[in-house]
């Protein structure tokens, strides 16, 4: 299954960013899940990939990752 990353996300404001954000980390090769908290303004993602690659994917989107 893989280790879960948490990502800091600036740029969300409403439920089509938290799913636009979920479809494109989930389109990343070894993504088993990505779940988006909008409050928190974070993304879990478990799965065998690396950190750089979860973050081109959220800035390919047109979100930020600040942490």
């Amino acid at each position: 299954m893989g280790q879960a990353t948490t990502l800091k996300i600036e740029g969300m404001s409403c439920g089509h960013c938290k799913a636009a954000i979920e479809k494109a980390l989930k389109a990343v090769p070894g993504v088993t899940n990505a779940a988006v908290d909008l409050a928190k303004k974070e993304a879990v993602i478990t799965g065998s990939t690396n950190r750089s690659e979860l973050v081109k994917a959220v800035e390919d989107a047109g979100y930020s990752v600040t942490e």
